[in-house]
């Protein structure tokens, strides 16, 4: 019998829980401490159900640290080394967040609702602690907390009807990695286009869990026609994507340019970021390792629950962190961290898959 996961008080349901059981989840992992659904029908199935229609996806294990106060966009900044200072409201911006060493700490997106206020949409850690832990130490004028809010996304080719079908037609119009407020069930809600998927789509901020059941039950009523169902972020799908995973793909023990996100590194001009002096000598010097995209060969891969090596002849040069089949692209897909000499387009490594080792190509980018 294989083993499950035991839920108690330490595990947290989110507002959408009882309707994902209800919609047939048959697997969970746990993310910030939130159940995070991982499988309906199956992991291939799933997939190609989220490349031809729509999902409607529990993301609320994306926590929100929410900064408020006089001094809120000061130590927003301290936490990235993205410029903030062009930040508009109604905009999100993807912002790779440090300690002073210049580790990644977590890779959130930050939406800014007001000139004192931000919401921090985060990955898999308990960043929460490190932003009260600098805005106490540096005896700022703002509010830390956690906040009732519960992201729900809507993934999909079909997500832009979907979502108009609730929300109006005003949705269409909202721009990449921008929000707009709109009502429902006697609330405005941010909703913003974007989304764990390269198959387009929006994530809801859904502020106060009262309003969570009513709005998945509308999404799946208006979408009937439209063969919604409930889905969650897809292994195949995001490795295709070339979208990272903290915790996976990339730790604290990685710098932002390690993880091929220097391009959201302004270090000249990110000032107040707390790890910028770290960070110069990166960009100066270069990383010495970088994520890169790797077919390899053979049968489907098992899963990749612990880092393969990754070598060249005798030497190992790297990992492979993320792996699995595409059935669209006939070959197993995954995402690794590589040495610098070995990183080249078209270079040949050997995996240490736990099957047996496996050859493997570098590729120049992600398949999507």
């Amino acid at each position: 019998m294989p083993p499950f996961l035991s839920i108690s008080r330490r595990t947290r349901r989110t507002p959408f829980t009882d309707r994902v059981t209800a919609a047939g989840v048959s697997a969970y992992t746990i993310y910030n401490h939130m159940l995070l659904p991982t499988v309906f029908r199956s992991v291939t199935e799933d997939y190609r159900h989220l490349k031809t229609a729509v999902q409607v996806w529990d993301v609320a294990c994306e926590r929100q640290v929410e900064v408020r106060g006089p001094q809120a966009a000061e130590l927003v900044q301290m936490l990235t080394p993205r410029d903030l200072s062009d930040m508009i409201i109604g905009q999100c911006l993807y912002t790779p967040m440090v300690d002073e060493t210049g580790g990644m700490l977590n890779d959130p997106v930050t939406v800014k609702l007001d000139e004192d206020r931000y919401w921090v949409s985060i990955a898999d850690s308990d960043l929460l602690f490190w932003v009260k832990a600098l805005a106490h130490g540096f005896r700022l004028a703002v509010d830390v907390f956690e906040p009732d809010v519960s992201p729900l996304a809507i993934q999909g080719p079909q997500a832009d009807e979907l979502a108009s079908r609730v929300f109006g037609d005003a949705v269409r119009s909202i721009r990449f990695f921008r929000y707009k407020r709109l009502s429902f069930n006697g609330a405005e809600l941010v909703v913003a286009r974007s989304g764990y998927s390269k198959q387009g789509g929006f994530e809801i901020y859904v502020e106060g869990a009262q309003h969570a059941e009513p709005l998945w039950d509308a999404l799946f009523e208006a979408g009937r026609d439209l063969d919604v169902r409930a889905g969650c972020p897809n292994l195949i799908e995001r490795i295709e994507a070339g979208m990272l995973s903290y915790g996976n793909d990339m730790t604290r023990a990685n710098t932002p340019h390690e993880c091929g996100l220097g391009r959201f590194c302004d270090t000249r001009s990110a000032i107040g970021c707390v790890g910028r002096d770290a960070l110069l000598r990166v960009a100066k010097e270069g990383p010495l390792k970088q994520i890169r995209y790797l077919e390899i060969e053979g049968d489907a891969v098992p899963p990749c629950t612990e880092p393969w090596l990754v070598r060249a002849g005798d030497e190992v040069v790297g990992q492979i962190t993320s792996a699995a089949l595409s059935p669209d692209f006939g070959t197993n897909v995954a995402i690794g961290m590589i040495g610098r000499d070995f990183w080249e387009e078209g270079t040949l490594l050997d995996v240490m898959a736990p099957d047996g080792g496996r050859r493997a190509r570098v590729r120049a980018g992600s398949w999507l």
